[in-house]
Protein backbone atom coordinates (compact mmCIF):
# COMPACT_ATOMS: atom_id res chain seq x y z
CA UNK A 1 0.00 0.00 0.00
CA UNK A 2 2.78 2.44 0.93
CA UNK A 3 4.49 1.80 -2.43
CA UNK A 4 1.34 3.04 -4.16
CA UNK A 5 0.77 6.01 -1.82
CA UNK A 6 4.38 7.19 -2.15
CA UNK A 7 4.72 6.66 -5.92
CA UNK A 8 5.15 9.88 -7.89
CA UNK A 9 2.33 9.03 -10.29
CA UNK A 10 -0.08 8.58 -7.39
CA UNK A 11 1.13 11.83 -5.81
CA UNK A 12 0.37 13.67 -9.07
CA UNK A 13 -3.16 12.21 -9.05
CA UNK A 14 -3.54 13.20 -5.40
CA UNK A 15 -2.31 16.72 -6.19
CA UNK A 16 -4.86 17.03 -8.99
CA UNK A 17 -7.72 15.65 -6.85
CA UNK A 18 -6.88 18.01 -3.97
CA UNK A 19 -6.53 20.98 -6.32
CA UNK A 20 -9.96 20.24 -7.83
CA UNK A 21 -11.42 19.80 -4.34
CA UNK A 22 -9.89 23.11 -3.26
CA UNK A 23 -11.39 24.97 -6.24
CA UNK A 24 -14.76 23.28 -5.70
CA UNK A 25 -14.60 24.13 -1.99
CA UNK A 26 -13.92 27.81 -2.59
CA UNK A 27 -16.78 27.86 -5.10
CA UNK A 28 -19.01 26.16 -2.49
CA UNK A 29 -18.31 29.02 -0.05
CA UNK A 30 -18.81 31.78 -2.63
CA UNK A 31 -22.31 32.66 -1.38
CA UNK A 32 -21.04 33.04 2.20
CA UNK A 33 -17.95 34.97 1.09
CA UNK A 34 -20.24 37.49 -0.64
CA UNK A 35 -21.86 38.36 2.71
CA UNK A 36 -18.60 38.29 4.70
CA UNK A 37 -16.78 41.40 5.89
CA UNK A 38 -13.52 41.53 3.85
CA UNK A 39 -11.37 41.42 7.01
CA UNK A 40 -12.71 37.89 7.71
CA UNK A 41 -12.57 36.46 4.17
CA UNK A 42 -9.49 34.30 4.76
CA UNK A 43 -11.08 32.63 7.78
CA UNK A 44 -14.39 31.51 6.27
CA UNK A 45 -13.56 28.76 3.72
CA UNK A 46 -11.95 26.38 6.22
CA UNK A 47 -11.99 23.06 4.35
CA UNK A 48 -10.76 24.33 0.98
CA UNK A 49 -7.97 26.24 2.72
CA UNK A 50 -6.99 23.02 4.50
CA UNK A 51 -6.90 21.13 1.19
CA UNK A 52 -4.89 24.01 -0.33
CA UNK A 53 -2.28 23.53 2.42
CA UNK A 54 -2.13 19.82 1.56
CA UNK A 55 -1.93 20.54 -2.17
CA UNK A 56 1.10 22.76 -1.55
CA UNK A 57 2.67 20.07 0.67
CA UNK A 58 2.22 17.49 -2.12
CA UNK A 59 3.75 19.91 -4.62
CA UNK A 60 6.77 20.17 -2.33
CA UNK A 61 7.14 16.39 -2.15
CA UNK A 62 6.92 16.14 -5.93
CA UNK A 63 9.80 18.58 -6.38
CA UNK A 64 11.85 16.96 -3.61
CA UNK A 65 11.23 19.58 -0.92
CA UNK A 66 9.35 19.79 2.32
CA UNK A 67 7.24 22.90 2.75
CA UNK A 68 7.23 22.34 6.49
CA UNK A 69 4.72 24.98 7.52
CA UNK A 70 2.30 23.78 4.83
CA UNK A 71 2.74 20.21 6.12
CA UNK A 72 1.95 21.21 9.71
CA UNK A 73 -1.03 23.30 8.60
CA UNK A 74 -2.23 20.47 6.35
CA UNK A 75 -2.07 17.79 9.03
CA UNK A 76 -3.80 19.88 11.70
CA UNK A 77 -6.46 21.50 9.51
CA UNK A 78 -7.27 18.51 7.27
CA UNK A 79 -7.94 16.28 10.26
CA UNK A 80 -9.79 19.05 12.08
CA UNK A 81 -12.07 20.23 9.27
CA UNK A 82 -12.44 16.76 7.82
CA UNK A 83 -13.81 15.43 11.11
CA UNK A 84 -15.69 18.68 11.86
CA UNK A 85 -17.65 18.49 8.60
CA UNK A 86 -18.47 14.81 9.17
CA UNK A 87 -19.83 15.62 12.64
CA UNK A 88 -21.78 18.69 11.43
CA UNK A 89 -23.43 16.74 8.64
CA UNK A 90 -24.31 13.88 10.99
CA UNK A 91 -25.75 16.42 13.46
CA UNK A 92 -27.78 17.91 10.60
CA UNK A 93 -29.06 14.43 9.81
CA UNK A 94 -30.09 13.97 13.45
CA UNK A 95 -31.69 17.42 13.54
CA UNK A 96 -33.60 17.22 10.24
CA UNK A 97 -33.85 13.53 9.40
CA UNK A 98 -32.23 13.95 5.98
CA UNK A 99 -29.10 15.40 4.38
CA UNK A 100 -29.56 14.26 0.78
CA UNK A 101 -26.82 13.10 -1.54
CA UNK A 102 -24.85 16.34 -1.09
CA UNK A 103 -24.63 15.79 2.66
CA UNK A 104 -23.39 12.23 2.15
CA UNK A 105 -20.89 13.44 -0.45
CA UNK A 106 -19.61 15.97 2.12
CA UNK A 107 -19.29 13.26 4.77
CA UNK A 108 -17.33 10.95 2.47
CA UNK A 109 -15.08 13.65 0.98
CA UNK A 110 -14.30 15.28 4.32
CA UNK A 111 -13.60 11.96 6.00
CA UNK A 112 -11.20 11.24 3.12
CA UNK A 113 -9.50 14.60 3.83
CA UNK A 114 -8.78 13.54 7.40
CA UNK A 115 -7.61 10.07 6.37
CA UNK A 116 -5.20 11.34 3.71
CA UNK A 117 -3.61 13.72 6.21
CA UNK A 118 -2.89 10.76 8.49
CA UNK A 119 -1.76 8.42 5.71
CA UNK A 120 1.03 10.81 4.73
CA UNK A 121 2.52 11.20 8.22
CA UNK A 122 5.79 9.55 7.06
CA UNK A 123 6.30 12.42 4.57
CA UNK A 124 6.02 15.26 7.10
CA UNK A 125 9.23 16.97 8.22
CA UNK A 126 7.80 19.96 10.11
CA UNK A 127 9.44 21.17 13.29
CA UNK A 128 8.09 22.36 16.61
CA UNK A 129 7.96 26.02 15.49
CA UNK A 130 5.79 24.99 12.52
CA UNK A 131 3.37 23.28 14.91
CA UNK A 132 3.24 26.43 17.06
CA UNK A 133 2.49 28.64 14.03
CA UNK A 134 -0.10 26.20 12.66
CA UNK A 135 -1.62 25.87 16.14
CA UNK A 136 -1.93 29.65 16.52
CA UNK A 137 -3.51 29.87 13.04
CA UNK A 138 -6.00 27.11 13.91
CA UNK A 139 -7.03 28.49 17.31
CA UNK A 140 -7.20 32.05 15.94
CA UNK A 141 -9.52 30.74 13.23
CA UNK A 142 -11.74 29.22 15.94
CA UNK A 143 -11.79 32.58 17.72
CA UNK A 144 -12.81 34.37 14.51
CA UNK A 145 -15.45 31.71 13.73
CA UNK A 146 -17.17 31.59 17.11
CA UNK A 147 -16.53 35.03 18.65
CA UNK A 148 -17.06 37.05 15.46
CA UNK A 149 -19.59 34.50 14.11
CA UNK A 150 -17.76 33.72 10.87
CA UNK A 151 -18.17 29.93 11.07
CA UNK A 152 -19.45 27.97 8.09
CA UNK A 153 -23.22 28.38 8.10
CA UNK A 154 -25.32 25.29 8.80
CA UNK A 155 -28.78 26.82 9.16
CA UNK A 156 -30.26 23.83 10.98
CA UNK A 157 -27.47 23.88 13.58
CA UNK A 158 -27.19 27.61 14.33
CA UNK A 159 -29.08 27.23 17.62
CA UNK A 160 -26.26 24.95 18.83
CA UNK A 161 -23.39 27.33 18.04
CA UNK A 162 -22.09 27.57 21.61
CA UNK A 163 -21.81 23.79 21.88
CA UNK A 164 -20.33 23.51 18.38
CA UNK A 165 -17.77 26.21 19.21
CA UNK A 166 -16.76 24.34 22.37
CA UNK A 167 -16.46 21.05 20.43
CA UNK A 168 -14.44 22.80 17.70
CA UNK A 169 -11.97 24.28 20.18
CA UNK A 170 -11.22 20.84 21.67
CA UNK A 171 -11.06 19.29 18.21
CA UNK A 172 -8.40 21.87 17.37
CA UNK A 173 -6.46 21.02 20.53
CA UNK A 174 -6.65 17.33 19.63
CA UNK A 175 -5.36 17.93 16.09
CA UNK A 176 -2.51 20.13 17.32
CA UNK A 177 -1.65 17.34 19.77
CA UNK A 178 -1.53 14.83 16.90
CA UNK A 179 0.97 17.06 15.08
CA UNK A 180 3.05 17.35 18.25
CA UNK A 181 3.20 13.56 18.65
CA UNK A 182 4.08 13.12 14.96
CA UNK A 183 6.99 15.54 15.42
CA UNK A 184 8.04 13.99 18.75
CA UNK A 185 7.93 10.46 17.32
CA UNK A 186 10.10 11.48 14.37
CA UNK A 187 12.59 13.21 16.70
CA UNK A 188 12.82 10.07 18.87
CA UNK A 189 13.30 7.77 15.86
CA UNK A 190 16.03 10.04 14.43
CA UNK A 191 17.92 9.83 17.73
CA UNK A 192 18.05 6.02 17.57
Amino acid sequence: MWLILSHKSFLWILLFVNLLGTVYGYDWYMWQLKITDPIFLIFVPDSPTASLFFTLAILGWLIGRNFKLMEALALITLVKYGLWAVVMNLLTLMETGSIGWVGWMLIISHFAMAVQALLYIPFYRFGFIHIVIAGVWTLHNDFIDYVFEQMPIYYDLMKHMNEIGYFTFWLSIGCITIAYFVWKSRMNSERL
